[in-house]
Order: structure tokens, then C-alpha cells, then sequence
């Protein structure tokens, strides 16, 4: 084992600067000699005080020769004079120095000593523990012992438990066959009694029903008799009444219809000068729209391999860009012109290739909406500004938003019932119409609505946004008013669940902007439909908004809760 010695404690001398030898030319001879005798007496300490009490002029002193000059005396006096002050110099440094490995022996040896006993007891310590482990090991193996002992014995016991058991058992079924035995005889016996018994009371019963069923037979002929004659006279009253009612129910249907007609072709002067249209209008704009995307430039790009390929390469690009947007002005302002710059050349390349990627930027822009919107509402502020800055800068987005938001939606953004027949005449299929219905493959009811709501909150919120200039017109304010009052007057979506989800979406949206907007009569509206959601159209619960399905109540209820909140807002 190395031992390293501490330094000592005592501090080190400081030696000071000695010169040997000669001193330079023009140095005074005189002014060293007399320098280094005034230092000698703080220089020595000690041992040096014999050589104090000496003379310098009891040591032999060279006499110069008579034949050298003085400067050659001068040099080797002070030769001699350094030689001298040489020998009779004491160093404290090299005595402390001494004293130094003195006490770092010592503090060694007193180390070596603390260290070696803690060394031993280090070592009773293990021995001791070695032992306490070696004492739990032995008793760990007994109680070892102790328990596969146990174990045996009551492993011995189970087993005769077990024996008694199978005897006792086999004594029982024994005895269980034996009386079953003797119970199978008896029941034998008696359900041959029974059988004989039974068969007599049926032989009876069927002579008794057989006579019953004679006179009953008898009695139906008879009335059937007498009904087919009051039958016939009822009939031949009722042909004659219905003959006269369906006379002049035609006559009135024709008076209504003509009407009507007056009444509808004034409507459509009046809709066709104030720019409105109905709502198979909208949806019959919608499917043109997206029929004619599909059968012209979006079959032209596919069916061309260069501008697939640059469309491709342009979709690629707008997906990331919708995905990147988030609540920051600058970035929503710098990704619309990013947007921009990417699909306005394509005009200039070819319309096709343009249009298609129309189509993608509003596919894009709406399966975001499904996401994100979907998970977090907020989410649909950047939306929305994209959306509005697209329709603004981009020539015929706007009719291309509008089919692909029907697609992907339904008749829900009009709103209408989807027909059962197209557009182009030919009649849906049940996987077409669902299709039409915006329903995806294999998609549930629950996550088309989740879909779905994102999808409409984007669309509302559209309505809202302010614009530097008027957007087409199905993206317009008025929109707003008229989804209400369609819905409210469309019988086939008032019990719809999807209905109250959607309203309830729109109240959220923009019901307080509405109410600044159309004022009393947006109050008017309100009330119609808190009707709606609490006692039912014309007060029949039965046909309530939302129908009596359990998501229909609780959309019911969370419309009611919007419609009082925008009632008490200033």
C-alpha cells in the first residue's frame, strides 16, 4: 500500500535573489562588499552563529601581486569576498524543507496506523456479517425443511381426504342408481295412466270442438252473407259520395293549382330580381357543378400524364400549406399568397389543370375542417381567413367550394332533403344516395355528424368573416337567414337528429352577430324555434326539432341553452 506524506503546515521560506561571480563593469567593488557584510547578520540564523564570531580577517587573504592592476585586484577581491560569504551562508528553505519530510513522516506513519485498524475492524465487521448470513442461511434451510415437511403431511392428508371422498361417492352413486331405478318404474307406470287418460279426454275434446266449429262455420257463412250485403250497398254509396267529393276536390285542386302557379311564377320573377334561389335550385347548382368537374377537367388532367404530374406535384404542395396555418395573421396573410402564386399558373399553363387544383384546395381546406375543426372549435379562425382570401383571389373557387362542400356534406349546407333521383334524371341506388348524402364508406351515423359539424362551423363562419369585396353568393350573409328558414320549413328534416346539431352549431357561430344584424325579426325566428325545441312544431311534442331519439333530446336541449344565451347577451 503507498503512503503519501502531507506537507507540513509550517509556511516556506521566500529565498531571496543570490548573484555569483563577478559583477558587471562599473559596478563599485566597494558598495557590494559593504552591501553583502550589512545582510549577512538577517541571513544566517541557527547553526551560522559560529561562523559570525569569526573574523574575516583571520582568513588568509591572497596579497595581490604587485605586477596586477587594480582592476584585476578589485576582481579578485571581490572574488574572494563572494567565495567567503559562499561558505559561511546558512539556507532556511533547506531547514524547513527537512522539517517538512520530519512531520510528513510522522503524520504518515500516524495515518497508516488509523488506517490499518480501521482496516481490522473493517474486516471483524465482515466476518461478523458472514457469520449473521451464514446463521440466516442455515435457518432459512430448516425452515425449507420445516415447510416441504408440512407440505408432505398435508399433501398425505389431502390424499386420504380425497380417498374417503371417492368412496363415499361411489357409495352415493350406487345408491342413486338403485333408486332411480325403482323411480324410472313408477314414472313408466304412471304415464302409461297418464297416456291412457289423456287420449280418452282428447278423443272428447275433439268431438267438442268439432261440434263447435260446426255451428261457428255455420254462423261466419250466415254473417258473411249479410255483410257482403251491407257491403255492397255501402260501397256503391261510397262510389257515388266519392265520385262527387273527387269532383270537386279536382275541381278545387285545379283552382289551387292554378294558383299556385300564378303564385310560384311571381315568386320566381320576384327571386330571379333579387338574385335568391330555392333550395333544389342550390342543390341542382351543386351537383351540375360537381358533375362537371368530374366529367371535364378533372377526367382531362387524369387522362394526361404531364398535367397529372404537375397536378399532383401542386396538390402535394397545398396539403402541407392548409396543415401549417395557425392563429397568426402574418402566417395565414403569407400562406394565402402562397397558395396563390402555386395555383395561378396553372390557369395560364391550362384551364383543366387549373380547376382540378381548385378542386384540391377545397378538398384540402375541408378535410381540415373535419380534423382539426372538429377536435378544437377555435381551430377554425385560420380556416376561415384562408377560405375567404381564396374565394376573394381565385376566379370560380367559389363554385367549386360550393360542390365540394355538397359532396362532402350532403343536402346539410343548403339545407335539403336529398332526392331520390338526380340531377341528370337517373334515380339513385341506396350506396348512391347514401353517397350523395356525404356519407362515406362504412361511416356510422355518430361520425358523419362529428365530420359533419367541423365541416359547418367552417361554412358559418364564412358567412361572418368581413371581406374587402361582395363573395359569391352562396357564401354571402343572407345565406345565414335563409338556412334557418328553410330548415324550419322543410317537414322531412324537422325530426332529423341532425338538424338541432347543426342549428346548434350556427347559433354558435353566429347567432349574436345575427341578432345585431336582422334585429326584431331575427328575434321572431328565435322564438319559432325555442317553440320548436320545447314543446314541438305547433305544440306537438311528438313532432319535436330533433325527433325522440336520444342524440335529437340533447341537441334539443343544447339549442334551447344557445337561443338564451343570445337572447340575454346586450
Amino acid at each position: 500500500m503507498r503512503i503519501r506524506a502531507p506537507r507540513s503546515d509550517s509556511p516556506s521560506p521566500v529565498r531571496r535573489a543570490r548573484a555569483f561571480g563577478l559583477p558587471k563593469d562599473g559596478a563599485s567593488y566597494d558598495s557590494e562588499d559593504s552591501g553583502s557584510d550589512s545582510e549577512s547578520p538577517h541571513s544566517f540564523s541557527g547553526s551560522s552563529a559560529s561562523y559570525e564570531s569569526e573574523s574575516e580577517e583571520d582568513l588568509p587573504v591572497a596579497r595581490p601581486n604587485s605586477s596586477r592592476t587594480e582592476e584585476e585586484r578589485r576582481a579578485m577581491e571581490a572574488a574572494l569576498t563572494s567565495i567567503r560569504l559562499r561558505t559561511r551562508h546558512h539556507d532556511p528553505y533547506e531547514e524547513w524543507e527537512r522539517r517538512a519530510k520530519e512531520d510528513a513522516l510522522l503524520s504518515a506513519r500516524k495515518e497508516h496506523a488509523s488506517l490499518r485498524k480501521r482496516r481490522h475492524k473493517v474486516e471483524d465487521a465482515a466476518q461478523a456479517e458472514k457469520a449473521k448470513e451464514l446463521e440466516a442461511l442455515h435457518k432459512k434451510q430448516m425452515e425449507e425443511v420445516e415447510k416441504r415437511l408440512s407440505g408432505m403431511r398435508l399433501q398425505q392428508k389431502t390424499e386420504e381426504e380425497r380417498l374417503q371422498e371417492g368412496l363415499k361417492a361411489r357409495d352415493k352413486r350406487l345408491w342413486d342408481r338403485i333408486e332411480s331405478v325403482i323411480k324410472g318404474e313408477e314414472e313408466r307406470v304412471k304415464a302409461k295412466l297418464d297416456a291412457e287418460l289423456k287420449a280418452k279426454e282428447d278423443a272428447e275434446r275433439k268431438k267438442r270442438e268439432e261440434e263447435e266449429r260446426r255451428k261457428q262455420e255455420e254462423e261466419r257463412q250466415r254473417k258473411e252473407a249479410e255483410e257482403a250485403r251491407l257491403k255492397k250497398e255501402r260501397e256503391e254509396e261510397e262510389a257515388r259520395a266519392q265520385r262527387a267529393k273527387e269532383e270537386e276536390q279536382r275541381r278545387q285542386e285545379e283552382e289551387t293549382e292554378r294558383a299556385q302557379a300564378d303564385k310560384l311564377q311571381e315568386e320566381a320573377q320576384a327571386r330571379q330580381v333579387a338574385g335568391m334561389t330555392t333550395a333544389v335550385d342550390d342543390w341542382r347548382t351543386a351537383r351540375d357543378s360537381l358533375k362537371r368537374l368530374k366529367n371535364g377537367p378533372m377526367r382531362t388532367v387524369k387522362g394526361n400524364k404531364q398535367l397529372k404530374s404537375e397536378w399532383g406535384k401542386i396538390r402535394r404542395e397545398i396539403t402541407p400549406k392548409v396543415g401549417q396555418l395557425t392563429n397568426d395573421a402574418r402566417a395565414i396573410d403569407r400562406i394565402s399568397r402562397e397558395l396563390v402564386n402555386m395555383i395561378q399558373p396553372a390557369k395560364q399553363h391550362s384551364a383543366d389543370l387549373y380547376y382540378a387544383c381548385l378542386s384540391s384546395l377545397a378538398k384540402a381546406i375541408l378535410m381540415q375542417a373535419e380534423t382539426e375543426v372538429t377536435a378544437e372549435k377555435r381551430s377554425a379562425g385560420p380556416l376561415v381567413q384562408v377560405s375567404v382570401n381564396m374565394l376573394t383571389a381565385l376566379e370560380s373557387f367559389g363554385d367549386i367550394f360550393w360542390a365540394k362542400l355538397c359532396q362532402r356534406a350532403g343536402g346539410w349546407p343548403i339545407p335539403i332533403v336529398v332526392p331520390s333521383v338526380d340531377v341528370d334524371g337517373v334515380a339513385f341506388t341506396d350506396e348512391t344516395r347514401r353517397k350523395a348524402m356525404g356519407f362515406r364508406a362504412g361511416e356510422t351515423q355518430q361520425e358523419f355528424n362529428a365530420r359533419l359539424g367541423g365541416i359547418m362551423r367552417v361554412y358559418f363562419a364564412v358567412l361572418f368573416a368581413p371581406v374587402q369585396s361582395p363573395l359569391d353568393r352562396m357564401f354571402q350573409l343572407p345565406r345565414f337567414w335563409t338556412y334557418f328558414v328553410r330548415t324550419m320549413n322543410t317537414p322531412h328534416l324537422i325530426p332529423s337528429p341532425v338538424s338541432p346539431l347543426v342549428l346548434q352549431i350556427a347559433l354558435d357561430v353566429g347567432g349574436v352577430q345575427a341578432k345585431h344584424v336582422f334585429g326584431q325579426q331575427w328575434h321572431k325566428l328565435l322564438e319559432m324555434l325555442y317553440e320548436a325545441v320545447t314543446v314541438g312544431i305547433t305544440g306537438e311534442s311528438d313532432y319535436a326539432l330533433g325527433g325522440l331519439t336520444p342524440e335529437g333530446k340533447a341537441a334539443r336541449v343544447r339549442v334551447q341553452l344557445e337561443i338564451e344565451r343570445i337572447m340575454s347577451s346586450p
